[in-house]
């Protein structure tokens, strides 16, 4: 899957991942009334109207992106039905042809880990029968359990060709409570790194591991001192946009071949038309909105990408 994710981007020219995030409030009026009027205001009326949601957007700005990222915790919030949600945009995104990164950030061991990496990437064993359940391509996890919680994942992506985003240096502001601490002078989180690069030597593709790691845009110097670390791990880096992130502060994410990084917008992209530049589009034309928004991103990326070559 490594290899696919690397052609799109290179046929896209769009290092660009859409976090499919949908908070209720980011869904236009239209789309909600209708999604109750068929559903009442109930948890399948909310999962329905965030589905349509997805939808909308989706049928946007397929064409113009390698991948999408949804995070599960927004359609857990509504319990099965924006479970069921979550796999319609799962299986709608594979239609599209789109590599689906599951943000899940699962982390546990043993039995329990690899539930969770059979659940998200790989077939459960039903009686004689294997089914996919999820079947996301990649799935992002948290490392501090350790290798007891990497490896159940790292053995189903090896069986099923799919891959991992590790969490290593997190886009949020305290992220530096735990990351940040010093161990023999060095800090938590560039161990973590030094891991992922030990991990990821394990599902090798031709150029770039299987296994990635996850670099918030909001620690720039920290993104440069990790792609030294980990020269063949792809790097998800969130934080972009709606967190300050700007192509000029990311181009140290990737490496000279202009590949080994994917940058992920959510609420910049997904709820683009409550922002003042994109009012213009109206609540009615979101989706537009959005599409405007990764072609801005595109441009703001390729443009800083382009500018470090010189």
């Amino acid at each position: 899957m490594i290899h696919k994710l690397v052609e799109k981007i290179k046929k896209t020219k769009a290092p660009i991942v859409v976090g499919l995030d949908p908070m209720l409030s980011y869904v236009p009026k239209q789309i909600r009334q209708k999604s109750f009027r068929e559903f009442g205001e109930t948890l399948e009326g909310a999962a329905d109207a965030i589905w349509q949601f997805n939808k909308g957007i989706i049928d946007c700005v397929y064409d113009l992106i390698p991948a999408v990222k949804p995070q599960i915790a927004m359609y857990e919030q509504f319990g099965v039905e924006g479970l069921k949600a979550f796999q319609k945009t799962v299986d709608y995104c594979h239609e599209k042809d789109l590599i689906v990164i599951g943000d899940v950030k699962r982390g546990d061991i043993g039995s329990t880990s690899s539930a969770y990496a059979v659940g998200h990437l790989g077939k459960a064993e039903v009686g004689g029968s294997r089914i996919s359940v999820f079947d996301e391509d990649f799935a992002t996890v948290n490392p501090y359990l350790g290798t007891d919680g990497i490896q159940p994942f790292i053995d189903v992506c090896k069986e099923e060709k799919k891959g991992l985003f590790i969490l290593v240096k997190t886009s949020n502001p305290s992220s530096g409570e735990f990351q940040d601490r010093l161990v023999d002078g060095r800090s938590l989180y560039e161990y973590v790194g030094e891991k992922v690069a030990e991990w990821g030597a394990q599902h090798m593709g031709d150029a770039y591991s299987y296994i990635g790691a996850v670099v918030g845009a909001t620690y720039p110097q920290v993104g440069k001192a990790m792609r030294k670390a980990m020269p063949k791990a792809f790097i998800l880096v969130p934080g972009y946009g709606a967190q300050g992130g700007k192509g000029a502060d990311l181009v140290h994410y990737f490496n000279k071949d202009g590949l080994g990084a994917i940058v992920n917008s959510s609420r910049g992209i997904i709820a683009a038309y409550k922002q003042e530049q994109y009012a213009q589009f109206t609540e009615e034309n979101y989706a537009d909105a959005s599409r405007q928004a990764v072609l801005d991103m595109i441009e703001d990326l390729g443009s800083a990408l382009q500018k470090a070559k010189q």
